[in-house]
């Protein structure tokens, strides 16, 4: 399966005091990534949660960072489905500037109902084939 790629600039607000991107924006830039996946599927999150009462929710998160982001990087944020299971999917992410891998992630993510925060199974044909 093919990665999809998506693009993020870095800016002022996004960097700490050395001027290297603060480590928890990285998680922000992953969120980012889902979510755009999540679009390109044709699944719009907020319909999900109104007519289905589910949600995703980050489960399990592992981060490997490699090097650091710079103010004015134009970097690729990269999402690829690791497995499925009926209630979850398991992610691998790469952060990159180039050919330079900047962070590494594996995302679990949970179905869950939002009325009773348990774990829900993914309603089949959620995902276009």
């Amino acid at each position: 399966m093919s990665a999809f790629t998506w693009p993020i600039r870095i800016y002022w607000e996004d960097t700490d005091a050395g001027g290297l991107v603060y480590h928890a924006n990285f998680v922000a830039y992953l969120e980012r990534g889902r979510t755009e996946w999540l679009r390109a599927q044709g699944l719009d999150q907020s319909s999900i949660r109104e007519t289905t009462r589910l949600a995703f929710v980050v489960r399990d998160m592992h981060l490997d960072f490699h090097a650091p982001g710079r103010l004015d990087d134009e970097l690729l944020v990269s999402v690829t489905v690791k497995e499925t299971r009926s209630a979850s999917i398991l992610f691998s992410q790469d952060i990159v500037r180039g050919e330079t891998l900047l962070v590494h992630a594996e995302v679990r993510v949970a179905m869950v109902n939002l009325d009773t925060m348990h774990p829900a199974k993914i309603p089949a044909g959620l995902f276009p084939s």
